[in-house]
């Protein structure tokens, strides 16, 4: 939201506020008003206490309309379950209910609905931003039965590793990713995970197809950008991991979709490495606008123009652990290469090659034939500010 790495921010944990440590910080929709945008946020954008909606974190002077994210529980009654789980907790990685409730009787249906009802009723005589937050796919991994139903069990298979998989990962790469109760559960059990997780997939799927069907139907879809992204990937029980802030290719990964009115890229996809930080440019350029000073992302203008172009050589992608940032960790994306460091190298270190090994099972930072690559890439992370802030 602020086209700005986390090391410019201070922000690297819930608890970190934005407008403290940069109190004349430009957000995107902040930005956006400033220009003469109506400009409206249903659901979870800035970090919304969930599912408690408490919105101290959110940006008090980026929206004209703002809907509160709201408890959801009591949850609806609940299918009964051939798999059951003992202990379902939210910080257990397996959790799961097969709600026999509607589409609105959860948060994302409800948000959707808003998100309609505002495009209906804005200010007309102005350009809009609407930034619509689901919630789902989070734990837990509530939706209506009918989602479920998309997924017969006999069709979830579990990962495929070695396995020796975790002999050469450095402890901080595993350290807190794997819930207690996850260890002990049943293939069964997190089969039936796999299969919730893609259920609230597709009910959040279903919910932006709403959104979507509104700006067909108002007449809007031909000249409003359309912009999907996720802010982390999530562990599917890959690598033992069923939780995110791993450095792993699952976890630092998020989808990105970007529909411009009269691009040429339009329906294509691009190979290019992109960060979340090329966001905001992006909108800027192309809404018109122009950009915040010292944005460190890029405009995806090229790629839109061309996909098979080349935007950027690196990604780089942060996770800190623990309130007292006892672990850190950084990693540097190419193409090719994935390469960590955990606590500057001292606790660890992790080279994959994409080409060869695109699941990330071999750490190949111990081989003498990849010291130059090595070297290459830790330079290619010294020239980002990717070290903790001085606190």
């Amino acid at each position: 939201m602020t086209g700005l790495r986390p090391r410019t921010t201070e922000v690297t944990n819930n608890e970190d506020n934005l407008y403290r440590n940069i109190p004349d910080v430009m957000t995107l929709p902040h930005w956006f008003r400033t220009h003469g945008y109506a400009t409206a946020r249903c659901g979870k954008i800035f970090h919304l206490g969930v599912p408690s909606g408490d919105e101290s974190m959110d940006d008090p002077q980026a929206w004209d309309f703002g809907t509160p994210f709201k408890d959801e529980r009591p949850y609806p009654k609940a299918r009964e379950t051939e798999v059951k789980l003992e202990g379902r907790g939210k910080k257990e990685g397996l959790a799961w209910n097969e709600s026999l409730g509607t589409d609105d009787d959860l948060v994302d249906g409800s948000l959707a609905r808003s998100a309609v009802e505002w495009l209906e009723h804005r200010d007309a005589a102005k350009p809009f931003l609407l930034a619509v937050g689901f919630h789902r796919p989070h734990l837990p991994l509530v939706a209506p039965a009918k989602y479920f139903d998309l997924y017969p069990m006999e069709s979830i298979t579990l990962p495929t590793e070695p396995a020796d998989d975790e002999a050469d990962i450095p402890l901080p790469a595993r350290n807190g990713g794997v819930p207690s109760y996850a260890v002990r559960a049943t293939p069964e059990q997190r089969r039936a995970a796999i299969r919730a997780y893609l259920a609230t997939v597709s009910y959040m799927d279903a919910q932006a197809g709403r959104v979507l069907d509104g700006l067909k139907r108002l007449g809007l879809a031909e000249n409003t950008i359309v912009i999907f992204m996720s802010d982390h990937g999530w562990h599917l029980g890959e690598h033992g991991l069923w939780h995110k802030r791993s450095l792993f290719e699952e976890s630092a990964r998020v989808p990105f979709i970007v529909c411009a009115p009269g691009a040429k890229g339009n329906g294509k996809s691009s190979s290019s490495l992109i960060e979340l930080l090329d966001l905001l440019p992006t909108v800027c350029d192309l809404a018109g606008l122009p950009a915040p000073d010292h944005l460190e992302g890029k405009s995806l203008r090229p790629l839109l123009d061309d996909p098979a172009a080349t935007l950027h050589e690196a990604a780089f992608t942060e996770a800190r652990r623990g309130k007292s940032a006892e672990i850190w960790g950084r990693s540097v994306r190419t193409p090719r290469w994935r390469y960590t460091e955990w606590n500057d190298a001292r606790d660890g270190v992790e080279l994959y090659d994409h080409e060869a090994d695109s699941g990330e099972f071999t750490n190949l930072a111990n081989d003498p034939k990849q010291a130059e690559t090595i070297t290459r890439l830790k330079a290619m992370m010294s020239g980002v500010t990717l070290t903790p802030p001085a606190k």
